[in-house]
């Protein structure tokens, strides 16, 4: 009677993971008008998952979409784009087994963390625990509050001890719950901080005279639930009064434009901007923290995926930054430091003329607040894997991302203000 209850309880867990079997991940190439419509009429009448741009508001004329489409809907797709005769290709052919080849660097037990693999939530927290204890001349940690769900939100700071304040960085990384390539950089960043602390010069001066605080997963239950419920989840889990959809995605929930371009104020959409500005906990938790420290921070980095692109303000509007020509040549000068090791292209530029208007995001913020040097990185790739990027390219991922923060880093370091 105990192990059949035992494997009821099992069949139940699984039951209660969704799959993706037979989903594919299409490139939608609209030219004209009409292109656009349809896309933005399939997303009202059928269930679709918009990887980028992460909203039908967002599609354009000769911008690339990326949709994921469930089963059953492939038919009235392909059916629909067979008669508009908009060009497209698939992408991924099938959604589940791409989840499956993620974990493609050999099996270890999840509770053994690894810098090439991705790590669950708890994991990611004993690691912090033990690489704060483990030193503690260059690391302490600190909860800056709880999520929604009531999971420590323990921030990283680096940084020789010193009896002053010192100037900082502030890095976060997973916003979005989906983009799990995002906090395996935070970890390497730690991790290659600590390691080169003392034979690189750049690190060591870098330590020596600034701070860098890492928060290494900022949408902890949304991570949570991508790695045991479902995979796509991509907003935090928080409950709205009044409706039966949860969560609000946290960077459109930033006080910067907020709600007005790109943004939804529909609780079910992706790009959900929440009841009012900072309504999530996870949010205004690191608002708080930065609008509390913002004499000494000089740069705040964010890191998302995917796409290959370096962002700077503004993301809520057209207009051109203050420190426009500035930003822009840092983001080129870090740009080219990535591709140096692997050929990897970025492009750069400022949010809403390089991608697309969206109002709330956390750099348009931090820059407002006067946190000058704020950028976004959108890791790889280029929508071949998507959020799905296989484990084996974590590694040569964070090596080219970690000369492109360390040019950004350098460029700070010299021009404090």
């Amino acid at each position: 009677m105990k192990v059949l209850l035992f494997f009821g309880l099992v069949a139940a867990a699984l039951a209660d993971v969704t799959r993706f079997d037979g989903e594919k991940v299409l490139r939608l190439k609209p030219v004209l008008a009409e292109h656009v419509t349809l896309i933005r009429d399939l997303a009202e009448s059928i269930e679709v998952d918009f990887w980028s741009p992460d909203s039908p508001e967002l599609v354009t004329i000769d911008i690339d979409v990326d949709i994921r489409v469930p089963a059953r809907y492939l038919s009235i797709v392909y059916t629909t784009l067979g008669q508009s005769s908009m060009a497209h290709e698939i992408l991924i052919e099938d959604v589940q087994v791409a989840i499956n080849r993620q974990a493609d660097n050999g099996i270890s037990p999840k509770e053994l963390h690894s810098y090439t693999k991705y790590n669950t939530w708890d994991t990611v927290l004993s690691w912090i625990n033990s690489i704060a204890s483990s030193n503690p001349s260059l690391v302490s940690k600190q909860v800056i509050g709880n999520t929604f769900e009531g999971r420590p939100m323990t921030l990283l700071k680096l940084g020789k001890s010193s009896g002053t304040t010192k100037p900082s960085i502030f890095l976060d990384c997973g916003i979005h719950a989906r983009e799990w390539i995002s906090p395996a950089f935070c970890q390497w960043f730690v991790k290659e901080a600590l390691e080169t602390y003392g034979s690189d010069s750049q690190m060591t001066s870098l330590l020596d005279q600034m701070d860098v605080y890492v928060l290494p997963v900022f949408n902890i239950d949304g991570y949570e639930y991508s790695h045991t419920t479902n995979r796509m989840w991509r907003k935090t889990r928080s409950k709205l009064s009044g409706s039966s959809c949860l969560g609000t995605d946290p960077n459109r929930n930033f006080d910067a434009g907020w709600c007005t371009v790109g943004a939804s104020s529909n609780p079910c959409s992706e790009t959900f901007c929440g009841s009012t500005p900072e309504s999530e906990i996870e949010v205004k938790n690191v608002a708080d923290f930065i609008r509390k420290n913002k004499s000494s921070i000089k740069a705040y980095l964010t890191i998302h995926s995917y796409s290959q692109l370096l962002l700077f303000p503004y993301s809520y509007s057209y207009n051109l930054a203050a420190d426009h020509s500035e930003l822009m040549s840092v983001a080129q000068g870090a740009s080219a430091a990535l591709t140096s090791l692997y050929g990897t292209r970025y492009t750069s530029g400022p949010g809403a003329s390089t991608i697309y208007l969206a109002a709330g995001g956390s750099d348009d913020w931090a820059y407002d607040l006067g946190v000058k040097y704020s950028y976004t990185f959108e890791l790889r790739d280029t929508g071949y894997h998507g959020f799905l990027l296989p484990e084996s390219q974590i590694k040569p991922t964070c090596e080219e991302t970690m000369l492109a923060v360390k040019y950004i880093a350098a460029h700070v370091q010299k021009n404090l203000y």
